[in-house]
């Protein structure tokens, strides 16, 4: 049913560059991609973050951050963000994308859902939280994508 899956943040260097690799490690036979909102385009992941990718075993050497665009968000069959914020800020460049967008952390709490918040510039315990609910929020996507 969603066979190709689109990442979104801010800078597309913390979270939806890890978040794109660790559903792509467990989800083989699909396509992820990720970009940003805001994105530090060309950057590679921030390097506290790769560091925890890493330490779990993903490579995100590759990545390089793209600014998102409507014709990435057409293309998309599940569009996952961050925040509720995102999610209408997608809307906004694409409203016809509205009903396939849907948060990373919806899982999360039981079924009650949260955001996830950007590390960025923040301290390594920030990221660590981070890279934790972005590796929960993942595998409770993972049980619904497989």
């Amino acid at each position: 049913m969603f066979q190709r899956i689109l990442v979104v943040c801010i800078g597309n260097i913390c979270r939806s560059p890890v978040a794109e690799a660790m559903l792509r490690a467990r989800l083989p036979g699909k396509e992820f991609s990720s970009a940003g909102l805001g994105a530090r385009e060309h950057e590679g992941v921030d390097p506290t973050a790769r560091q925890l990718a890493e330490k779990a075993g993903l490579n995100v050497s590759s990545h390089k951050a793209r600014q998102l665009t409507p014709e990435m968000l057409q293309a998309a069959d599940l569009i996952l963000v961050m925040s509720d914020g995102q999610r209408r800020a997608v809307a906004e460049l694409a409203p016809a994308v509205m009903g396939k967008t849907m948060r990373l952390g919806h899982w999360l709490e039981e079924g009650q859902g949260r955001d996830i918040p950007d590390p960025y510039q923040k301290s390594l315990e920030a990221f660590e939280h981070v890279h934790q609910l972005v590796a929960q929020a993942t595998e409770l996507w993972i049980n619904k994508l497989a």
